[in-house]
């Protein structure tokens, strides 16, 4: 080579390295005000865990002096997952597992992701408080109620259980796109995504909780967080698995007796970006270093010390893929949880 030529290729390439780190690797570069670049943190997927991640969003934010922009919405898990392997965000909510036909979206769009479990969830069947003759139900009643063949067919309460009086029963209900309408067919139906399909569905749970707040003869599920802060609106209903009725509440999950309604819930977050924005990477490891008391907060079940010990060293190795082989695991505890992410 041509020594004089040297300095000048050396310089040529100093500039295409600037240049190439200089400009924004994907559109969740955003130009601040104040003037600089700041990275904007996108978040979307389950509306269950969505009040957790918004609470822990406007902390952080109140922490950075510099403007970090923080998007949190909701689409659904579903729907989450499907902006999540397209690239288009940065952390997925999930109110369940990845499954195996996201698994593959992912793959085929070169996203690997860190699986963190972040609280656990008692998803609860409510009713009206002016419903005075519902205490209870049953998996099999629920079952009975829910599955595809009961559409236009079982339309009153005395259908479910003849004591119950002969009136309508309306139905609330997770929109197709949500975690909690996969998990709850599976739970109840016996099979994901089947339900009937004659009921007030809504990814956004707070328009399940005024539809049933409004309609004594409602009965809709969602997160238990929703019912907590709604209890002076909603009434729960017991669920009898065969062991006795259970009523959803922290103790009962942590004590594994609230089954099969009790999950787990998760974020998920692009190892791509992560390597590629250090806001990403602070956001989440306070995420995970506040988490407890803020799942407390938002009314839901926090997972003990260990587990979100468990969470940070997972993120902090870059621990890629997921515990759950790309499908729900029913009936799970969690000290079970624990297990398969210490084996993990």
């Amino acid at each position: 080579m041509n020594v004089t030529a040297k300095p000048l290729l050396f310089a040529l390439g100093i500039l295409a390295l600037t240049t190439s780190c200089s400009t924004p690797t994907n559109s969740n570069t955003t130009l601040v005000a104040a003037g600089g670049t700041a990275q904007t943190i996108k978040i979307d997927g389950s509306s269950t865990v969505f009040p957790i991640t918004d609470a822990i969003a406007k902390e952080y934010k109140k922490t950075k002096q510099n403007k970090v922009e923080i998007q949190a919405a909701f689409s659904g898990t579903s729907g989450g997952f499907r902006k999540f392997c397209a690239g288009e965000t940065d952390i997925s909510d999930a109110s369940r597992p990845i499954n195996a036909e996201e698994m593959k979206a992912c793959n085929q769009a070169g996203v690997r992701f860190i699986e963190l479990p972040v609280a656990f969830d008692a998803l609860t069947v409510v009713v009206n408080p002016q419903n005075t003759w519902a205490q209870d139900i049953t998996r099999a009643e629920l079952k009975k109620l829910w599955e595809p063949a009961a559409e236009g067919k079982i339309t009153k309460w005395n259908q479910i259980r003849s004591s119950w009086p002969d009136r309508p029963i309306n139905l609330y209900g997770a929109g197709k796109d949500s975690g909690t309408f996969d998990y709850f067919t599976e739970a109840t139906v016996g099979q994901p995504k089947a339900s009937r399909n004659d009921y007030t569905a809504s990814e956004d749970d707070n328009v399940l909780v005024q539809g049933v707040a409004k309609d004594p003869n409602a009965l809709g599920y969602f997160g238990f967080g929703y019912f907590e802060d709604n209890q002076d609106k909603l009434k729960a209903l017991a669920i009898d698995n065969g062991k006795g009725a259970i009523l959803p509440s922290r103790e009962t999950v942590e004590k594994a007796q609230y089954q099969p309604l009790a999950r787990p819930l998760f974020i998920y977050v692009n190892v791509r970006y992560n390597q590629m924005k250090p806001e990403l990477r602070e956001f989440v490891k306070f995420y995970l270093n506040n988490a407890k008391r803020i799942v407390e907060n938002a009314n839901y079940i926090p997972l003990p010390e260990e587990g979100y010990h468990i969470s940070k060293i997972h993120f902090e190795s870059g621990k890629v893929g997921t515990v759950f082989e790309g499908k729900s695991e029913l009936n799970l505890t969690i000290g079970e949880l624990l297990r398969k992410e210490k084996k993990f």
